[in-house]
């Protein structure tokens, strides 16, 4: 009898837990825009980012265009980046944008003091990058050099890239192979000035940024240059405070926010050989992103409230110890599940805070933090992070559609996390899109999804999934992790239910 009512029991859990899942999706008469621009990129000079990676020069024997990869282009061509951030980082403060310029064979070298301190070349300049760009089909992002640079090497350059007219640097453009501008129109004014961009206190720091934005442009911003603030680092609100208060709103598009998922600064813990806890500590700086989004939202509204300045979170992802016998200043490090979990619960979070954040920029698009590419000489292979980013595109410039969600627990010893992370859009075509992603690396979770007011018929979808947290992919097999179809929807009327594999990311679509 008493193990009848154990099972009883059991059995009544399970149902509860299934209960608990619950996700409701409605149509919003606000009509937020998921921007696409939330799903950016980063190019720094960093490592393998640039040289070795997405540059390798023109005499290389790895298929090129001007000695930018083929492949690396063609890969990110499917991701349909909409922004790339470019030359830093740390980089950008110590980067003067006339020595990348003119003939390669004269151009002077820098050293990279920031990482690793290799001497670099110069060779890949602005030109290269916003050539880069357009092959691309994507928007430049350029970071200014605040930190040792001037505010004439800053209008210097937004001349030389952006002026048509007759003047001393648009000349010098076409003296260098450029007759048409490139018409750039993000622009950082600076990065981390609290830190290597300075070491700046944010009063100080929102006057430099009010003389430096001051002559980027003219009275009315003519050329609508969409001018960024160096903003806060993770849960310092006072910055982002003081960056609202002090620069009057006209001259400021956008601040940023810099957040990532690390457990312990001295001590980042390994790419592949990491345990459920250092899991589950990954996964909690992942998922505190709400909270930061959210907090400093709330100062900007007090200020802003028409939400007409951006949160722009230009750095974000895992950040790890560096793999076994790489330079430590060249922050490569492997992609594993866990990182396809990181991108696919910030992603939800930007997504549903499409209303403030309007920007962000993953670190870093190829051989560095967490990146899409990894590169080996010839080899090229995609991250778990590359997929969620490309099954994720869906909504870009999409309609954000509100959610409900209430999620069982991940349970980890004392401490538990919410397991189940959700956003939903619909396109320009009507159809709606769903992303989910379960943290939990033990349990599958059910699912139920009220749907009702929306009329949808169909269900489809894909999933990103691998046996074990430190599966990850490698030159020599480069497809492990990939995704799949997903058969585990159905939908019956007005609801649809869904099972959820392990530590798994799925987009569904429905029309």
């Amino acid at each position: 009898m008493k193990k009848i009512v154990t099972t009883l029991a059991l059995a009544l859990a399970s149902s509860l837990t299934f209960a608990q899942n619950q996700l409701t999706i409605s149509n919003s008469s606000e009509n937020v825009t998921i921007n696409k621009h939330i799903y950016g990129h980063f190019a720094e000079h960093l490592g393998r980012c640039i040289y070795g990676g997405i540059y390798v020069g023109e005499d290389a024997k790895i298929p090129n265009q001007k000695g930018v990869r083929n492949d690396v282009v063609e890969a990110l061509k499917k991701l349909k980046i909409p922004n790339l951030r470019w030359p830093g980082g740390c980089f950008a403060d110590t980067y003067h944008w006339k020595d990348g310029i003119g003939p390669k064979a004269k151009r002077p070298s820098i050293v990279n003091t920031w990482w690793g301190g290799v001497t670099e070349d110069n060779s890949f300049g602005t030109h290269d990058f916003l050539d880069l760009c357009e092959r691309l089909g994507t928007e430049p992002y350029l970071a200014g050099n605040v930190g040792s640079g001037t505010v004439q090497e800053l209008t210097d350059w937004v001349q030389y890239v952006n002026f048509d007219g007759k003047s001393p640097m648009s000349s010098l453009r076409k003296e260098n192979g450029r007759e048409k501008s490139w018409n750039v129109k993000f622009w950082g004014v600076g990065n981390e000035a609290w830190g290597c961009g300075g070491n700046m206190k944010a009063e100080y720091y929102a006057n430099e940024y009010r003389k430096y934005a001051t002559f980027m442009s003219d009275w009315n911003n003519t050329g609508k240059l969409f001018r960024i603030a160096s903003g806060a680092n993770s849960a310092d609100y006072h910055w982002t405070e003081v960056l609202m208060r002090d620069i009057p709103h006209e001259m400021l598009s956008g601040v940023a926010l810099h957040h990532y998922s690390v457990t312990n600064w001295q001590h980042k813990g390994p790419s592949t050989e990491f345990d459920e806890k250092q899991y589950f500590g990954t996964m909690k700086q992942a998922l505190f992103m709400e909270e930061l989004v959210q907090k400093h939202s709330a100062i900007m509204d007090k200020y802003d409230p028409k939400k007409k300045v951006a949160l722009v979170v230009d750095e974000w992802g895992g950040w790890y110890e560096v793999e076994p016998g790489t330079n430590p200043g060249f922050l490569y490090q492997q992609n594993t599940i866990r990182d396809a979990m990181i991108a696919g619960v910030t992603l939800n979070i930007f997504n549903n805070h499409a209303d403030r954040i309007r920007m962000a920029n993953l670190a870093q698009v190829v051989n560095v933090l967490q990146s899409v590419i990894l590169t080996k000489d010839e080899k090229m292979l995609l991250t778990p992070t590359y997929h969620v980013m490309e099954m994720y595109n869906v909504h870009q410039d999409a309609t954000l559609l509100p959610v409900e969600l209430k999620s069982n627990d991940y349970s980890f010893e004392a401490d538990k996390l919410k397991a189940v992370s959700a956003s939903a859009s619909k396109d320009k075509n009507g159809l709606t899109h769903v992303s989910l992603v379960n943290i939990d690396p033990k349990k599958a979770q059910d699912i139920t999804i009220d749907l009702k007011g929306l009329n949808l018929k169909t269900v489809t979808g894909r999933v990103l999934t691998s046996a074990k947290l430190q599966d990850y992919n490698t030159f020599e097999n480069p497809t492990k992790i990939q995704p799949a179809d997903f058969k585990g929807a159905s939908l019956s009327g007005a609801q649809l239910k869904v099972k959820l594999p392990p530590t798994s990311v799925v987009v569904l679509e429905l029309k």
